[in-house]
């Protein structure tokens, strides 16, 4: 299974701390941001990796290089412009190839064993699974709720995407195929008319998890991990 995380947003939430740094580069207990995610993926053998980058992109592609002195294989995809969490994944689907793949934002952490994704399987008409956590603060009202098993748009309670899914380029090909000249949208748009037709797996993870999009959050973060 190859893997892709995103990591070519602006961070404009972060900022004054990526007003020079882009936000995967951030460090959490003394490493980038990046740096967690591809040690995390290397130690349980996913090693063939596609990141996307536009702002500040040489300081990332420089930092981490072809990916071998972390045991990984990286693939750049660079953004002459951010084109979104939906646009960015699909500028990159000629490097991620015809398998579904694991797919990481670059700004979330969480304390998921991602091993466990090597058993989930798309079967049939399945076009993905997403992993959802408890609402946190800055997102009371939730974003999707779970049937049986299935992400629905209508349910309660609504859980928060976590930003770890397994998608099908086919989730792709299928929303390409009508809007052939859009280039710039969010995952969402594909999301959703999957979730209608009963067509993405889920499931909901109790343990630690944040979205590090503000410099409060950041800050916090830090500072459990670093163990101040």
């Amino acid at each position: 299974m190859r893997a892709m995380i995103l990591a070519a947003g602006y961070g404009k939430r972060l900022r004054p701390l990526t007003t020079s740094k882009p936000k995967p580069m951030l460090e959490i207990a003394d490493k980038p941001l990046l740096q967690h995610h591809i040690e995390n993926l290397a130690a349980i053998g996913i090693t063939e990796l596609v990141i996307n980058t536009s702002w500040l992109a040489e300081q990332i592609e420089d930092y981490f290089g072809d990916g071998s002195q972390f045991g990984v294989d990286i693939s750049w995809s660079r953004e002459s412009q951010p084109l979104e969490t939906g646009g960015g994944i699909a500028n990159a689907l000629p490097l991620l190839g015809e398998q579904p793949f694991l797919l990481v934002n670059g700004d979330i952490w969480s304390d998921f064993a991602l091993a466990s994704v090597k058993n989930i399987s798309l079967t049939g008409e399945q076009l993905g699974w997403l992993l959802m956590v408890a609402n946190p603060d800055h997102n009371p009202s939730g974003d999707f709720g779970l049937v049986d098993g299935l992400v629905c748009n209508q349910s309660a309670p609504k859980f928060t995407f976590s930003g770890i899914s397994i998608l099908s380029p086919q989730l792709f090909k299928i929303y390409q195929a009508v809007r052939k000249d859009e280039k710039v949208f969010p995952l969402r748009d594909l999301l959703r008319p999957a979730i209608e037709a009963k067509r993405m797996l889920g499931e909901v993870y109790t343990g630690d998890w944040c979205d590090v999009g503000t410099p409060e959050r950041y800050k916090r973060l830090n500072s459990i991990l670093s163990g101040l």
